[in-house]
């Protein structure tokens, strides 16, 4: 009997059984998506299935955000995903009985997602109720070199003598989904949101074209087919508003097979007409045709072997985490390659979690990925963002505010979070916007990118923060009332993340504005402000608790009541869905590293000390109740010297979707967690850090690790770090030599590689976490107080 759950394999992700109740998890997992369309696992046949779910990134319906209580400054809109027209059901009927999973015996039964090819790939054989036996092969691919087109394979092989084979060949829009529980994380549900516009359908070609009913939003969804069958084939295509169906019948021997290629094109616009959008997929198509199966093959592998050369990372001595970390590099890269100026959402485009919004995790954990590894995708998420700043000057001026603010979570650019403690009050993700502007700048000298969109960014989030913060009566640059990353800490004073990430981002305003005096000139800026900015900048007010020794995530939390660990249970988490927020926000409890995550990114702005001490006091009270938080806390395990915490916090970030950790898979992947397994291996193990744009490193490994080995990309060169347990080498795979820092010592990658030993390191106790909610331990025979 084969058990259920995913083999271990270094370049692939395999499932072999059906699994009925384990759909929802392998539909998100084995989801595909190249940043612009994006589809879920579901089976070809389209049941059994858990959530069916086919998206085009920045497409989305808006409703009405009800409050019981209104207030001036709320958002009145919501906007959320829509799953939109689904090209991927190809159904078969074997002599006149549904293939189905459900029916009869599948002898044979696999799939596997391939990291290398790009693909997702079946393998049935089954045995029907009647006792007719068939094996089918299927195989797909969203293509990152064609960005509106899918295609898939369809093979039927009869092993029994012959047949009569039945294929229909669907697009279906406004699917009927089953709404799920009211947990916030999870999508509004949507009922039919496409009006039909035009339908077509001729010979083995269809178009629908839809148009949401309230943001007016048109798409176009259409198909094609190219048919290998051994002899005498009939077809027919019909389409009604919200069906178009090719279906095609033949007679086949043992022996032989009937293939179906069906090609697919997507697009969507807010302006362009019928006959525009109708043109555009069609063009896709022919395209896609002319390419061919085996075309679109080849350079989707061409593609991602240029990706894995200069973004891989090998580990030695854990197979499981080896798997893990490339499943999350080439879930990232689906999440952004060919999202060309639209958002990158929360869960990517592998599911509607989250409403399909954009939050800060993309600036703050997906970008930095990106920006080291496929730079060009990075920009693209920057323009989006460059886009939206009319939208968050309007935010500002409504909140009566200077400058830019964006929001917390949105598709379109507009804040879209009913909730203002955590979302307008979460000011920070201007900085972090900001951040990621600066960080990419540095990492590629990109001065077009700067003149055109950067330095408008960095000055608009700057004017936010001298009009959202003062100078008090101490002259220190206070930021009060705020909502840092931590959401069970809610307008609060001094937030020291929000309060460090604000003064990084007005002095890389004043910096780029002198870099381009025409752009800070265009944009009315003057030496007088940016004297201010800098003011503000050196003395923005840094809260820190003399009596403990460590800084309070806030001012005055420190002095909040402890959380009374003892009256929750295991079921007790997510605290948010289990207690009243006011309880949460007046006691020293952390749902996600915010004084940890300040570390991290600023931590040229803390003492070793300091770190050790904040990290130890902040582990206590963490209870990771976001998928943020484990890579994070990773990192600054690993700096401050805990290899072992650091790597069981490495396996959690790594593990978080392919072990549903978080129990909320079928609604998606995790894109922030998945990132956080690349900061946890490149900032984390490798020391990687880019303060100010130096390059620096401080490799460690923890013992159960033989070796690491991570690529990056700095201003177009390609180098590769190496790490043992006492060494590290670095090496030029391509371009200019590099300069960076091992352990202090400044050194130069070139195509000389360069070997340097690493300093032991001397931690005292590792520190302990709430009962219950320290990190799953990578080795069971390792002591831990407590597991996960």
């Amino acid at each position: 009997m084969v058990e259920k759950g995913y083999e271990t394999s270094p370049w692939e992700l395999r499932w072999r059984t059906l699994a009925v109740d384990q759909l929802h998890r392998t539909e998100s997992t084995f989801a595909l998506s190249n940043g612009h369309v994006g589809i879920r696992g579901t089976l070809e046949e389209g049941e059994p299935r858990g959530r069916p779910g086919t998206y085009l990134n920045g497409f989305y319906e808006e409703h009405e955000l009800p409050y019981a209580e209104a207030g001036y400054g709320y958002p009145e809109a919501g906007q959320t995903i829509v799953n939109v027209t689904d090209g991927k059901i190809i159904r078969l009927l074997v002599e006149d009985e549904p293939f189905d999973m459900r029916y009869g015996n599948a002898t044979r039964h696999e799939r596997w997602l391939d990291f290398r090819a790009g693909t997702l790939s079946r393998l049935t054989e089954w045995v029907s109720p009647t006792g007719r036996q068939v094996r089918v092969r299927t195989q797909r691919l969203v293509s990152f070199t064609q960005r509106a087109v899918i295609a898939i394979r369809y093979e039927v092989e009869p092993l029994d003598g012959k047949m009569q084979l039945v294929v229909q060949s669907d697009l279906l829009a406004n699917e009927p989904i089953e709404p799920e529980t009211k947990d916030p994380r999870q999508a509004a549900a949507l009922q039919s949101p496409l009006a039909a516009e035009f339908t077509l359908a001729e010979d083995q070609h269809a178009v629908l074209v839809h148009r949401t009913k309230n943001s007016g939003l048109r798409m176009a969804a259409a198909m094609d087919h190219q048919i290998e069958a051994p002899g005498e084939l009939r077809s027919d295509i019909s389409v009604e508003d919200d069906l178009a169906r090719l279906t095609v019948a033949v007679d086949v021997e043992k022996g032989d097979r009937l293939v179906v290629t069906k090609f697919l094109g997507y697009g969507w616009s807010a302006q362009r007409s019928i006959p525009a959008l109708r043109a555009q997929v069609s063009a896709a198509l022919a395209g896609a045709r002319q390419t061919g199966w085996q075309g679109l093959l080849d350079e989707q592998r061409a593609f991602l072997d240029d990706f894995w050369d200069t973004g891989d990372i090998q580990i030695d001595g854990d197979p499981e985490l080896q798997q893990a970390v490339r499943f999350a590099l080439f879930h990232i890269l689906q999440a952004g390659a060919r999202g060309e100026s639209r958002a990158i959402p929360g869960k990517g485009l592998t599911g509607p979690g989250y409403d399909g919004h954009a939050f800060w995790d993309t600036e703050s954990f997906v970008l930095p990925v990106l920006t080291y590894t496929v730079p060009e995708s990075a920009r693209d998420a920057l323009l989006w963002r460059h886009s939206t700043v009319p939208k968050a000057r309007e935010r500002a001026a409504q909140l009566g505010l200077h400058g830019a603010a964006f929001p917390w979570r949105s598709i379109n650019g507009a804040e879209c979070s009913a909730y203002w403690p955590a979302g307008t009050a979460a000011f920070h993700v201007s900085a972090d916007i900001s951040d990621a502007v600066a960080r990419y700048l540095a990492a590629t000298g990109d001065t077009e990118f700067e003149r055109q969109c950067g330095t408008e960014i960095l000055a608009e989030t700057a004017r936010l923060w001298l009009s959202l913060g003062h100078f008090d009566i101490h002259g220190r640059f206070r930021i009060d009332g705020v909502t840092g990353p931590d959401e069970y800490s809610a307008v609060a004073d001094n937030n020291v993340y929000t309060n460090l990430m604000a003064r990084r981002n007005l002095l890389e305003a004043a910096d780029s504005c002198e870099r381009v005096p025409e752009v800070a000139g265009a944009l009315g800026v003057e030496e007088e402000e940016l004297a201010t900015w800098r003011l503000a900048a050196e003395r923005m007010f840094i809260p820190y608790d003399e009596e403990l020794g460590v800084h309070p995530q806030s001012e005055g939390f420190t002095k909040h009541d402890e959380w009374n660990f003892g009256v929750c249970s295991a079921g007790d988490y997510p605290l948010l869905l289990h207690f009243p927020y006011f309880d949460l926000y007046r006691k020293q409890v952390v749902k996600q590293a915010d004084l940890v995550l300040a570390l991290h990114m600023c931590g040229d702005r803390f003492t070793a000390d300091e770190k050790a001490r904040d990290f130890a006091y902040y582990e206590a009270r963490t209870v990771r109740d976001s998928s943020l938080s484990a890579g994070t806390q990773a990192v600054m395990a690993a700096e401050v010297g805990f290899l072992d915490l650091a790597y069981d916090y490495l396996g959690e970030a790594a593990l978080t979707d392919l072990h549903d950790v978080h129990n909320n898979v079928r609604q998606g992947l995790h894109m922030a967690s998945l990132a956080g397994a690349w900061h946890g291996v490149v900032a984390g193990l490798g020391g990687m850090r880019d303060h100010g744009g130096e390059i620096t490193f401080a490799p460690r490994l923890p013992d159960e690790l033989d070796r690491i080995e991570f690529r990056m990309c700095v201003r177009g060169s390609r180098f590769a770090v190496e790490v043992h347990a006492d060494r590290a080498t670095y090496r030029l795979v391509a371009g200019e030599p590099v300069e960076i820092t091992h352990h202090g010592r400044p050194c130069k990658v070139s195509e000389h590689p360069v070997t340097l030993p690493i300093p032991a390191v001397v931690a005292g106790e590792p520190p302990s976490q709430p009962p219950g909610r320290a990190p799953s331990r990578r080795h069971p025979e390792r002591l831990r107080r407590h597991d996960f």
